[in-house]
């Protein structure tokens, strides 16, 4: 059993010393990329609203309604 407690903080230990070694972004960084995706979203939400309006008139032209 203490084996497997060993091997259990051995993981975490080399864990944490990976997440040491990261790259992290600055602050900065992290603005920009959230900001990025944000827009990124935001257009596309908008392009597939316009599909969505669009089929939908499609559909009400082609059904008669």
């Amino acid at each position: 059993m203490n084996k497997y407690f060993l091997k259990i903080k051995s993981y975490f230990s080399s864990a944490w010393q990976e997440l040491k070694k990261a790259n992290w972004p600055t602050k900065k960084d992290t603005i920009h990329y959230t900001i990025g995706v944000l827009s990124l979203s935001f257009f596309v939400a908008i392009v597939l609203g316009f599909f969505d309006y669009g089929l939908i008139q499609l559909l009400k032209i082609v059904i008669g309604k």
